[in-house]
This record gives structure tokens, C-alpha cells and sequence, in this order.
């Protein structure tokens, strides 16, 4: 602590991949729109070289498809693509639980705890933005407390294509109290060591989100 530390820089096409990609999974960029490059570059700022290298990033990590002849779009998610994001997620965060019960719980528990704090204030204020933020980090912890880099990397996609998954069925988001109650859960069964428990709940969790999302 208070050590000067080399400050992280990024190049422009990591700033423009960062830039894009949290348009997609704000809706800034609606799914099915499409990416004009003379217009972005302009908005952005920047040359087309970055902005094409940071779309093909985009491309391969699933968030724009592209269409021949026509060029670049945001990706769209059906019911299909909805229920396949959560069975990923509760592949990947499953994963993740066994790794944290049997690494450092404490840190995982002093970490989801923060994590936590925010999504009760967020729940407090009634915010939905604030709300999908605060659950958004909390799965990032979730994972990231795993100590695995390659897991926490497969997550970043999918949670941005929960967040695509939320921006269109918002009414569907469950109420702050219950949201708020659900990530305790996970995070008293950390604390207690409760790893049946804990699986148990990760697995409801997503396959309740799945119902709560489910398009008439």
C-alpha cells in the first residue's frame, strides 16, 4: 500500500474495443443495429484502422456478426440464446464456486461482501440500472475469486449478453428485496463452507433467471 505503481495504458484500439462493447451491452448500440464505419469513426473520433481492429475483436468474441455484402451487426438474442447464456453461466460459475470452497474463502466472502453492499444500496434506491450493474460485479467477483484467468475471461461475453438479455426484458427483473436475498444466499454458503449448498443455489439462481426472462 502507497507504493507508486506503473499506470496501465491502453492503446486506442483497446479504448475503442472497450468504448463499443460497452455500448452493446448498455443498448447504446441496439441488438441488430448495424455498425457504419465512416459514422462511428467520426462519433469516436479516431481513424478506421483502430475501429475495424476493435469491431473483428468483437466479432470473435460473438458480440457483431457479420453479414455479407452488408457489413457489421450487434448481435440479437432469442429465447434459444437466452436460456444458452445461463446454462453457459452455470457452467462456468459452478466452476468457479468449487474453486473458491477450496481456495481462500475469506477473501472471497470480505470480496462478494462489497460486492454485496453495493447491490443493497443500489436495491435501496430502487435503481434497475444500478441494480444490474451491482449484480453484474458480483458474478464478475464470483468468478474472478475462482483464480482462474480463463474462466473469468469466458465469463466477460456472457455477462455482457446478460446485460443485452436484461436491457430488453426489464420488467422481468425480480424485485430489489428478492434480488438482494438471493446473493446473500451465496454468499452465507461461502462463509459456512456449505458447498452442496452453495452449487444448489448458483444452479436455482440461473435456472430461475431463465423463467423470469422466458418470452411469452
Amino acid at each position: 500500500m502507497g507504493e507508486l505503481e506503473p499506470v496501465p495504458r491502453k492503446s486506442t484500439v483497446e479504448i475503442v474495443y472497450d468504448e463499443l462493447r460497452s455500448a452493446i451491452m448498455y443498448g447504446s448500440l441496439a441488438p441488430g443495429e448495424q455498425l457504419g464505419e465512416a459514422e462511428l469513426a467520426g462519433r469516436l473520433g479516431i481513424s478506421r484502422g483502430p475501429l475495424r481492429e476493435a469491431m473483428q475483436r468483437l466479432v470473435q468474441e460473438g458480440l457483431l456478426h457479420s453479414e455479407p455484402h452488408r457489413g457489421l451487426f450487434v448481435i440479437t438474442l432469442d429465447q434459444g440464446d437466452v436460456e444458452d447464456v445461463y446454462l453457459a453461466r452455470l457452467a462456468i460459475e459452478r466452476a468457479a464456486c468449487t474453486l473458491v470452497m477450496d481456495r481462500n474463502r475469506g477473501e472471497a466472502v470480505a470480496r462478494l461482501t462489497e460486492a454485496l453492499d453495493h447491490l443493497v444500496e443500489a436495491a435501496r434506491q430502487r435503481d434497475r440500472v444500478a441494480m444490474s450493474d451491482a449484480d453484474q460485479a458480483f458474478h464478475e467477483v464470483l468468478v474472478s475469486a475462482s483464480g482462474s484467468p480463463r474462466l473469468e475471461r469466458m465469463a466477460q461475453t456472457l455477462l455482457v449478453e446478460t446485460r443485452m438479455c436484461l436491457n430488453a426484458l426489464q420488467d422481468t427483473y425480480p424485485e430489489p428485496q428478492e434480488l438482494v436475498e438471493e446473493h446473500r444466499r451465496l454468499v452465507d454458503a461461502i462463509s459456512d463452507g456449505e458447498e452442496e449448498r452453495l452449487l444448489r443455489l448458483i444452479e436455482e439462481h440461473m435456472t430461475d433467471s431463465i423463467e423470469r426472462l422466458r418470452i411469452p
